[in-house]
């Protein structure tokens, strides 16, 4: 085998709780796993930047309480077999990974026990966090535990370009006729500017979520879809792709971007207002109020902005009594000190922006796809745990849980990846002719592929709309493909495909559903 045609029992794409947990799992059953990143480290991912928490063990908890709150923030639209898979075995799979086998360093109560903190939609005090750093807690024990694993390598800089497999890429006649398997992935080498052969009989897909599709998210710039469109290009299904979580609050100033105001501040009873002061939640949900699920909460700051003519609303925080602020909330204090807003005294100024995609890859409860040897877990894959709306702080959970089953369930077994067959595809063939590529060309094509998102297919939509969005995105498309098939390779140009056609994906499922459910809510 060549250099550039390599060879794992499981390649992972993506390192964040998913990937990671995947990794862990895979590698504890003896196969030699390779972790690609698309960034330098795990620090891109969104995992990374989660402030609230994860679901954990509670005393007065139970899989029944946590199912229901599941189910009804997601609309009853959620796959109940895999709601109640995760609500039976999900928490105590953070005590056994994160806190045993990670030594997680969970914020801690008086009796020495993880603190609990409680967000939108959930019924009781349920959530193990660390501050308002829960992501980097949990991210920094799980790398550390993947990094010093003799069967795990870590790969950085390396983006995955599409996924090979028998049908569309071997030379061989007789594979088109076989069931569609993938085998392997083209990946970009951003340390060599060249497109390598990755090959497995196993790909896991972790790519994280689609918020930079939108001109406003809270995600990391590289959260492209890029899991989505390549499952999409190799053949795979994408369910639920209209139900695009919109959070409430990230912080709106100019000199910070998608930095994101956690709900656990509004568990701990912050409280919402309009330009003129009121707390305008009551009118919206009179029972949970500014805890109300996330759908809600941001269509009512939607309408507020509107009725008032304003950019954002406040979040104010200056009546919670008993609780040091700088000390439980030290990201979000820091970050809004340095804008000379103090949260003791001051109110937030916050906006909604795209924060997470419910839908996904179609997969079984062990991550694979309707393509063999294709898996897909986070934010990726679509188990059906989060329906049409997702609970606050499942998706780590659902992230490790569903992560670590799919690795464990894989075999170390390539009987169905012959040598004969790896060497039947061909290596990436890049243009004849290159041309120069101008990148503002990429940069505006991007800025406007997100401009249409937010503004057609964004947290209220209507018929007009998507339908002007579809034409837009249609034109654009023609475009792009064309460029990409003569422009040099660069890891903006696949971001920059990959978030037309996941753009495209959202709008068509969009359009194609005609009821209002959770995150999909069409005005009459």
């Amino acid at each position: 085998m060549s250099p550039s045609h390599q060879y794992s029992h499981c390649i992972v794409v993506g390192a964040g709780i998913a990937g990671l947990s995947a990794a862990l799992a895979a590698a504890d059953r003896g196969l030699k796993v390779k972790v690609l990143l698309k960034s330098s480290d795990h620090r891109g991912t969104n995992s990374w930047f989660a402030q609230g928490g994860i679901v954990g063990t509670a005393s007065d908890d139970s899989p029944q309480i946590l199912a229901e709150d599941i189910m009804a923030a997601g609309n009853f639209m959620n796959c109940s077999d895999a709601v109640n898979l995760l609500s039976r075995e999900g928490p105590a799979l953070v005590d056994r990974i994160l806190l045993e086998r990670a030594g997680v360093k969970f914020s801690k109560n008086v009796q020495g026990k993880p603190d609990l903190t409680r967000e939108g939609a959930h019924s009781i005090r349920r959530i193990y966090h660390y501050k308002d750093l829960s992501g980097q807690a949990i991210m920094k024990g799980l790398s550390t535990l993947v990094e010093n694993h003799p069967l795990i390598e870590l790969c950085p800089s390396m983006v995955a370009v599409d996924i090979i497999t028998n049908c569309h890429h071997s030379s061989l006649p007789e594979e088109r006729y076989r069931p569609l398997k993938a085998v392997g992935l083209y990946v970009f080498n951003k340390a060599n500017q060249q497109v390598e052969s990755h090959f497995s009989p196993s790909i896991i897909l972790a790519t994280g979520g689609v918020g930079h599709v939108f001109k406003h998210s809270s995600n990391p710039f590289s959260a492209t879809g890029d899991g989505i469109a390549m499952a999409y290009r190799a053949g795979a299904s994408i369910i639920n792709a209209e139900y695009v979580q919109f959070h409430p609050t990230t912080l709106y100033h100019r000199d910070e971007r998608n930095f994101l105001i956690s709900e656990s501040l509004r568990g701990e009873g912050a409280t919402l207002l309009n330009r003129r002061g009121e707390a305008f939640m009551v009118r919206y949900h009179p029972e949970l109020k500014d805890l109300a699920p996330r759908d809600e909460v941001s269509r009512a700051i939607y309408k507020e902005m509107d009725a008032t003519g304003s950019s954002c609303v406040f979040l104010d925080a200056r009546h919670i009594k008993g609780l040091d602020l700088k000390k439980r909330f030290p990201g979000i204090f820091e970050t809004c000190i340095n804008l000379n807003i103090d949260i003791r005294k001051d109110l937030i100024p916050v906006v909604p922006a795209a924060h997470y995609f419910c839908g996904g890859v179609k997969v079984d409860l062990q991550g694979e796809s309707n393509i063999l040897g294709l898996y897909a877990v986070g934010e990726s894959g679509c188990t059906g745990v989060h329906g049409a709306n997702r609970l606050a702080s499942i998706s780590l959970l659902e992230g490790l849980y569903f992560g670590y089953r799919c690795g464990s369930s894989l075999k170390q077994d390539s009987s169905d990846l012959s040598q004969e067959l790896m060497d039947s595809i061909p290596y990436w063939k890049p243009p004849k002719v290159q041309m120069d590529v101008d990148p503002l060309l990429i940069h505006s094509d991007r800025e406007t592929i997100q401009a249409i998102m937010w503004n057609y297919t964004g947290i209220i939509r209507n018929r007009k709309r998507l339908k002007r969005a579809l034409a837009d995105l249609n034109y654009l498309n023609h475009r792009i493909e064309s460029f990409y098939r003569d422009a040099p390779i660069s890891s903006k140009l696949l971001e920059l495909r990959n978030s037309l056609l996941t753009a495209y994906l959202i709008t068509r499922a969009a359009s194609s559903n005609p009821s209002s459910k959770g995150c999909h809510y069409l005005e009459e």
